[in-house]
Order: C-alpha cells, then sequence, then structure tokens
C-alpha cells in the first residue's frame, strides 16, 4: 500500500460529526470617517461572505479527503439556520440529521472588517444545554445515521454551546460502541471529562493543564505519558492525542507514545487548525488502525492549514504530496483494516 492507495481509501469511509455548529460571517468594507453620533468608525460594507464555522469545520475536512459525512446538531428555526444548512449541501455534506429548533438561535459570529483590520465582531447564539426533549430527537438521528448508513467514525466537536451534554454524550458513546464505530472528539472545559471510553482524545496543551489542573514548563515524553495516564484513570479511553502548538503533537496509545515535532512553515493564521488535525488524524485511523501515521499526517496537515489567512479546510492534493515528501521513508504505511 501506498499512499495513493491510502487516499483513495478514504472514499470507502464514512464519518459523522456531532456538535456545535455555527455560521461565520465576514462583512468587509472601507473606513472613510468617524461617526457623527459616536466616536467610533464608519465602515462602508462593499462585501458579504458567509462561512460554515465550529464543528463543520471538522466535516469540511473530511469531505476534502474524499470521506462520505454527514453532519449532526440543532440549529435555529431562522435563516441563519438556513443559510447554514444551505452552505453545507454546497459542500457535499449530508444535512439530513440536523435538527431545526423554535427554542435556540443558530449561532453566527459576524465579524467587520475594514480595510485589513477586524473592527468589531458579533455574535448570536444560545450556550444553554439542549433541553431533555431535544437530546432525545438528537440521539435518534443518531441511532437512524447509524441504522441507515453505518458510519465507521464519529466525531464529537465540543465548543460549549450546549449541543453536547453529558448525558447525550454518554448515551452516544454507548451506541457507538455497541455498533463497534470508532469515537473521538476534540474537547472543551466543560465537559472535559464527560467522554468516558471515547477512543481518540483530542485536547490541546492548554486545555489538558486548564482540566487537570496542572502546570509544568518543560514539555517531553515522560511528562506527557504521566498526562496521558491521568486522563486515562478518569477517561478510559484508548488514545490520547495533545496538540502543542508550534512544537507539534503527543500521541500515545498504549505503551507507544512520542512528540512528533512540526515542520518549518510560514505560519499566516492558526484559525481551524485543531479542527484539521482530529479530522485528518480519525480519519487515517479509522481507515489503517494505524496511530503512528495518523498522528504524524495529522501533524503535516495541521501545519499546512495554518499557512492559509483565515479557517480553511485541508488541500487534498498538497497533503498528499507532502506525505510523500516526508513520510515515504518512514514505512508507515502497512495495511488498511
Amino acid at each position: 500500500m501506498n499512499f495513493d492507495e491510502l487516499f483513495s481509501a478514504f472514499k470507502q469511509i464514512k464519518v459523522a460529526v456531532i456538535g456545535d455548529v455555527m455560521l461565520d460571517s465576514y462583512f468587509f468594507g472601507k473606513v472613510e470617517r468617524i461617526s457623527p453620533e459616536a466616536p467610533v468608525p464608519i465602515v462602508s460594507v462593499k462585501r458579504k461572505e458567509e462561512r460554515i464555522g465550529g464543528a463543520g469545520n471538522v466535516a469540511l475536512n473530511t469531505v476534502a479527503l474524499g470521506a462520505e459525512t454527514y453532519i449532526l446538531s440543532i440549529v435555529g428555526n431562522d435563516e441563519d439556520g438556513k443559510n447554514l444548512t444551505n452552505l453545507y449541501a454546497s459542500q457535499n455534506i449530508n444535512t439530513q440529521y440536523i435538527l431545526s429548533s423554535e427554542k435556540r438561535i443558530t449561532t453566527n459570529k459576524m465579524r467587520i472588517i475594514g480595510g485589513n483590520q477586524q473592527m468589531m465582531r458579533l455574535d448570536t447564539e444560545t450556550t444553554k444545554d439542549i433541553d431533555l426533549d431535544e437530546e432525545i430527537l438528537l440521539l435518534n438521528q443518531l441511532e437512524n445515521c447509524i441504522e441507515n448508513h453505518q458510519p465507521n467514525l464519529v466525531v464529537f466537536e465540543d465548543y460549549n454551546k450546549g449541543i453536547l451534554t453529558e448525558s447525550f454524550i454518554e448515551k452516544a458513546i454507548q451506541r457507538c460502541k455497541k455498533n463497534k464505530i470508532i469515537t473521538a472528539v476534540d474537547p472543551k472545559r466543560k465537559n472535559f471529562f464527560a467522554y468516558n471510553g471515547v477512543d481518540i482524545f483530542k485536547p490541546n496543551l492548554k486545555e489538558v493543564k486548564e482540566g487537570l489542573n496542572i502546570e509544568f514548563d518543560e514539555i517531553n515524553t515522560d511528562t506527557l505519558s504521566d498526562i496521558h495516564l491521568q486522563l486515562q484513570q478518569k477517561l478510559k479511553h484508548s488514545i490520547s492525542l495533545i496538540t502543542l502548538s508550534e512544537k507539534g503533537v503527543f500521541f500515545q496509545e498504549e505503551n507507544q507514545s512520542t512528540i512528533i515535532p512540526t515542520h518549518i512553515r510560514s505560519i499566516a493564521d492558526v484559525s481551524g487548525a485543531g479542527d484539521t488535525v482530529i479530522a485528518v488524524a480519525s480519519l487515517v485511523f479509522a481507515t489503517t488502525n494505524n496511530m503512528l501515521l495518523a498522528a504524524e499526517m495529522a501533524n503535516i496537515a495541521g501545519g499546512l492549514v495554518c499557512e492559509e489567512v483565515g479557517t480553511v479546510a485541508i488541500n487534498q492534493q498538497k497533503l498528499l504530496k507532502e506525505c510523500k515528501a516526508l513520510l515515504n521513508n518512514k514505512n508507515l504505511i502497512k495495511s488498511v483494516s
């Protein structure tokens, strides 16, 4: 097997992404004067863009690599919810398991850009937990997705906006285990230790320190292996994948652990890099059952998207080219499970 065959194999994988979805709106314009009403600049808007944000960015990455992808979430019964759903459909992300609720509004992060500078951000959102009725409906959507499509992988993408509650997380992971579906999570602090029994747990270093309430300066394999064990005592998970910012990524699976350093790049924007890492790592692992390969490829992918301005999905051809250039001599590809 080679990298061309691996990338082709992604087309056989089905991915369900569950979590907090959001719309990213951008208003681009020019600042030419100050308002007479208050000492604030007036932005004359010339162009507006709407983009997929939040959990949808993980779905954008898996779709970009060829995987059949489903998004499961709850949006408001509003114009933003309709626009977001249409954006998913335009990117070939299956939207049949998105619920619309009168009890919530769709998260929309509106950025006002004057020239090349962000002047202001306006957020409309509901951050309270979904209620029991909505939780049951969303769990039913997951069960329908499993029954109808048999996904190989479920990714939980948590932004603390209320879609992923503790009880939903517990029941969803149980459903996945029962159906032998690989699970991965990019956690946030609120539900940090709710993902009991998940396969791949991917926090960043800051989240780990906050979650375990620890401080340390030196980053090495021994320290991070100890952190893996501390996390495992609470979560009973299989694999830790910890992003280390400019120092790369660390992973541990059973007794195999290593820090994979970053490759030197010209960094333009780190937005969305974590979404790309969890998407690529979990997809590669679901395809190959090889976590070392998954971590290596996710590390490369995270660096590649940081070369672009704004949140972007991974470019399949760029990633394939980089993997061939940087990993071919490591003999990491052994088999596809």
